[in-house]
């Protein structure tokens, strides 16, 4: 009974105390911009092998507490680690930090290597369709699945060699790769851009070390280390420090367009699509068409003064992201109409989303199959 009371006043106690420290900065902290920033390999595994001697553990951990140190100096973020030593770290824990901290981004830091003097930067995002070069990259950096224990376990069977495993891996994070895309379009032009390094592109690539991370994900080849020229530029520190500094910006700007993609606030009378169109409609029967005008970690009511004066607007929590959206018809050709309208209006990057069975499906597997 003692002991029972006891408790008792040291919940009241915490809870007094925690009352006066301010609501003002417990809302602060929730407002940071939660970075997970994860260097790759570690420990036994030192990543992919180089006959130089440089070891892809290293240069990715240095990259990552350098861009890490940088957003650190910035109040709005806050960053967290996948590991800050040179220590193990399973793929799947990888995953569990980012989603644990409700991260709004997940980073992976690593270095290429190929057995010709090949060089460039290459920006990887989840995705089932991969080429034969893409598919051979998939199969090396998930075959690290296997210097794990368990992973018969972990990993439900997951074959780093089959396509079909891999497709599977890319259904789940499917929401974030828009988001995922223009980050990793900000961080390939920051590489060709400001530090005029070859950018090799964009990719998208079935990685275990992306899948199941609840946001916004990116995998980083900062080049090749197996290239010469490239791969002391790599494991020099000013070339740490120009990689990690073009990273960092990338996150930065993304953040901030996030923040402002949302229109300008500017009422404009909204114009019904002209009922006499001549267009033939196009009905797909429980499928319900949307175009998707805006993402962004800002939560605004969806109303026309927010939206640039669009109406019949819907909003939708994905993660951190709100989604917002333009129109709902079960008409294609109509939501083509409603998707130029939203061009027109000034949202140049809106497109047609679809949903069946009140889920987001993928549009181009319901144009295929869906009889209308």
């Amino acid at each position: 009974m003692q002991t029972t009371v006891k408790h008792i006043i040291v919940f009241v106690v915490i809870t007094f105390i925690t009352s006066l420290t301010g609501i003002s900065s417990l809302q602060a902290q929730d407002d940071k911009f939660v970075v997970v920033l994860d260097a790759g390999h570690g420990g036994h595994d030192p990543g992919r092998p180089t006959k130089n001697g440089y070891k892809e553990k290293d240069i990715a951990l240095k990259i990552v507490l350098q861009i890490g140190k940088e957003l650190e100096k910035n109040p709005d973020f806050k960053v967290i680690y996948t590991r800050k030593t040179d220590v193990f770290v399973t793929l799947k824990n990888r995953a569990k930090i980012a989603n644990k901290a409700d991260a709004d981004l997940f980073v992976s830091v690593h270095c290429n290597a190929h057995h010709t003097q090949a060089f460039g930067t290459e920006t990887y995002v989840l995705g089932a369709k991969n080429s034969e070069r893409n598919m051979a990259v998939a199969k090396a950096e998930n075959e690290v699945i296997f210097l794990e224990e368990d992973y018969e376990e972990n990993y439900a069977g997951f074959d780093p060699s089959s396509p079909e495993s891999s497709i599977a891996i890319g259904i789940e994070q499917e929401v974030y790769v828009e988001q995922s895309i223009v980050l990793a379009r900000k961080v390939e032009d920051n590489f060709s851009g400001k530090l005029k390094r070859r950018s090799r592109g964009i990719k998208q690539l079935s990685l275990w070390v992306l899948h199941n991370t609840y946001m916004p994900s990116v995998l980083i080849e900062t080049g090749f280390i197996t290239n010469k020229k490239e791969g002391a530029y790599l494991n020099s520190s000013s070339g740490q420090v120009k990689v990690a500094g073009a990273i960092t910006d990338a996150i930065i700007a993304y953040k901030k367009e996030l923040d402002q993609n949302v229109g300008n606030s500017i009422l404009i009378s909204d114009t019904e699509i002209d009922e006499n169109s001549e267009t033939t409609p196009d009905i797909y029967e429980g499928v319900t068409f949307k175009v998707q005008i805006a993402a962004s970690s800002r939560n605004l009511d969806a109303k026309p003064y927010n939206f640039k004066g669009l109406s019949n607007l819907s909003k939708e929590k994905a993660g951190a992201l709100y989604k917002y959206f333009y129109g709902s018809t079960s008409d294609y050709n109509e939501a083509r109409q409603l998707n130029e309208k939203a061009k027109e209006k000034g949202y140049t990057t809106s497109f047609l989303v679809a949903y069946k069975d009140g889920k987001q499906t993928d549009i181009n597997e319901v144009l295929k199959t869906t009889t209308n």
